[in-house]
């Protein structure tokens, strides 16, 4: 009888992974519950007691929101998402400074393209309507802990946001508690096309590079940037588009180039993740990695933030290109 009621509660699972996997908002929500304890169980075995267990029972759940896409065998989701926890707690005790292995929830394979991926992880579109309801200051550590690919560690955050490690972690709690109300508010509603969004969003990503390598950069800038743009860094603000555009020249001038990795859109906040290419006789001119960071007012970029992959002895080169 035993075996018969697993393999039943195997069955149901089966059938509300591939719904959720779908877009079904309801058979996520029904899975989660369905595995809380089992979740919060590996949780109070890593963390003991306390409130970072809440925190990490409410990441987990945002992390399947975006993943549950990886799921390959349906059947055995309940494992996945006590790993999701596990690797969740895991992550919050690196950040702590307390040293333990960290094991990744599995990726595709290396061989799947860009394009792949980002068809594989478009967001559900309700998941980015709850996520545009956050404020830009919540929105922007949320978007980069949980969407982004290079800059999602809590100290890479914060230099990202210009604020303190603390302000980080006080403000993604905020907005994961927000970020639950507002997502069964949004899940039954219309909106917008965000894998559409995001193909378009890779496409320009594209074609910006394009762009300039042709000369025609300032014509780009000019069209989708704002006049008033502010670019900054660290969250200090170095200038507007005079400098993003002798920063491009620069970059180009020197034989360094870009090429996208990882695309997140949104309708209010875009980041392009790029790898720099340096040229062969200057392999350290720039990081290995660029984020571009572009928060968009009425349609236009008015923010631009650069948050560059570490290396081992960074210049303080500004690498807009």
């Amino acid at each position: 009888m035993d075996t018969a009621l697993k393999d039943i509660a195997r069955t149901e699972d089966a059938l509300l992974t591939r719904a959720a996997q779908r877009g079904d908002a309801a058979a996520l929500g029904t899975l989660l519950e369905r595995h809380r304890p089992g979740m919060r169980a590996v949780a109070l075995s890593l963390l003991g007691p306390g409130p970072d267990v809440d925190d990490v029972m409410q990441e987990a759940a945002l992390i399947a929101l975006r993943r549950i896409v990886d799921v390959r065998d349906p059947e055995a989701v309940g494992p996945w998402l006590r790993m999701v926890v596990r690797n969740a707690c895991r992550s919050l005790l690196r950040d702590s400074r307390r040293t333990e292995p960290v094991d990744e929830v599995p990726l595709p394979p290396d061989e799947v393209s860009p394009e792949q991926l980002l068809h594989r992880h478009a967001l559900r579109d309700w998941i980015w309507e709850a996520v545009e309801k956050l404020s830009p200051v919540l929105r922007l550590p949320v978007v980069l802990r949980y969407f982004s690919t290079g800059v999602t560690s809590y100290q890479q955050i914060a230099e990202a946001c210009g604020v303190p490690v603390g302000t980080v972690r006080s403000r993604l709690h905020q907005a994961r508690g927000l970020l639950t109300q507002a997502l069964a508010e949004t899940s039954a509603s219309r909106h917008d096309d965000t894998a559409r969004r995001t193909e378009a969003s890779w496409l320009e990503a594209h074609e910006t590079l394009a762009a300039a390598e042709r000369g025609e950069f300032g014509k780009v800038v000019k069209d989708r940037y704002s006049p008033e743009l502010s670019l900054l860094s660290g969250g200090h603000r170095l200038g507007g588009v005079g400098l993003i555009l002798v920063g491009m020249d620069s970059d180009l001038s020197a034989g360094v180039r870009q090429r996208p990795r990882h695309v997140v859109a949104g309708r209010s906040l875009v980041v392009w993740e790029m790898d720099l290419i340096n040229p062969p006789d200057a392999p350290d001119h720039c990081p290995p990695g660029v984020a571009w960071i572009m928060s968009l007012r009425d349609g236009r970029i008015g923010e631009l933030r650069l948050v560059h992959a570490p290396r081992t002895a960074d210049t303080g080169h500004l690498a807009a290109a």
